[in-house]
């Protein structure tokens, strides 16, 4: 494709293609737009690649404070068996336990092979937990979720951010069995003119039933790189586009900032203002960062 087409960026939607394109966008001259909240991907100083999503070593904090205050300081481990899982867990313990938390149980989930999650939640629930934290793709975490439901489990989930509420929500028939989570806050309830305006656009035209921050990022992103062009004056020096991103962002037009945006950081990080979306009597409520 880079042969062929000369294109000027390259949008990769997940960390195991970001961190094999980064061995060779800069030498062939294109700008990697990286979708995969993984910090890892920054440590190699790539200057030619953007970071989209919010990395979700942001979320731990509030995450944490939320289940402790609301449920309690005990928590079983149950997420995705990816590097990615893996590293979300290596976050956020560290986190838990400065906040006075205990992990009484761990275990990761191959959702490739598993379909039935009776054995490893009944495991889980026989540690007396206070909150699970759980992540992967939104429909086997929603079914997790469910297990946990019926095998009578009151208190918190601590959703990692690959799973969406509102998918998950859609997958379970409603937000009530969710009850408790903790998660990225949905697009829809961001409750904004441009965020209103997007998820309406977005269903419309994609026949989609939800517009996730997923979407909306990475429709976001695309007017960064475009302002970030005409700031540089040239939409062929990648450099001179990199270079030209804060004062770019600068001119987003205000009815196509679904999010706040504030910068692109020293390391190649976009800076979103992002709330947490917590789920209490069957309504996604905003819980801020502070």
């Amino acid at each position: 494709m880079v042969s062929e087409n000369d294109p000027v960026a390259v949008w990769v939607p997940h960390s195991g293609g970001v961190f094999a394109t980064q061995k060779f966008n800069e030498e062939d001259n294109f700008i990697l737009m990286a979708y995969t909240s993984e910090p890892r991907q920054y440590e190699q100083g790539n200057e030619l690649m953007i970071g989209i999503p919010p990395q979700y070593n942001v979320w731990t904090e509030p995450f944490s404070r939320y289940q402790i205050e609301k449920f309690g300081s005990k928590m079983a481990l149950l997420p995705t068996n990816s590097q990615y899982g893996k590293d979300w867990t290596e976050s956020i313990v560290p986190v838990w336990e400065e906040m006075g938390g205990e992990i009484v149980y761990e275990t990761e989930i191959d959702f490739a092979k598993e379909t039935d999650y009776f054995t490893i939640m009944t495991n889980a629930l026989n540690e007396d937990p206070d909150v699970l934290f759980v992540g992967g793709p939104s429909e086997p975490t929603a079914l997790v979720i469910k297990q946990a439901k019926e095998l009578g489990f009151e208190g918190g989930f601590m959703i990692m951010d690959q799973a969406k509420l509102e998918e998950m929500s859609g997958f379970l028939g409603s937000y009530d069995l969710l009850n408790g989570s903790i998660g990225p806050l949905p697009i829809e309830s961001s409750d904004t003119y441009q965020s209103d305006r997007f998820v309406e656009t977005y269903k419309k035209d994609f026949g989609e039933p939800y517009a996730t921050s997923e979407s909306a990022l990475n429709y976001q992103s695309v007017y960064v790189l475009v302002e970030a062009m005409k700031v540089a004056g040239t939409v062929e020096d990648r450099k001179a586009i990199m270079e030209a991103v804060n004062e770019g962002i600068k001119n987003i037009p205000e009815d196509n900032l679904v999010l706040p945006l504030h910068e692109i950081d020293e390391v190649g990080s976009l800076q979103w203002k992002f709330d947490a979306g917590i789920v209490e009597d069957g309504e996604v409520e905003i819980f801020p960062f502070e």
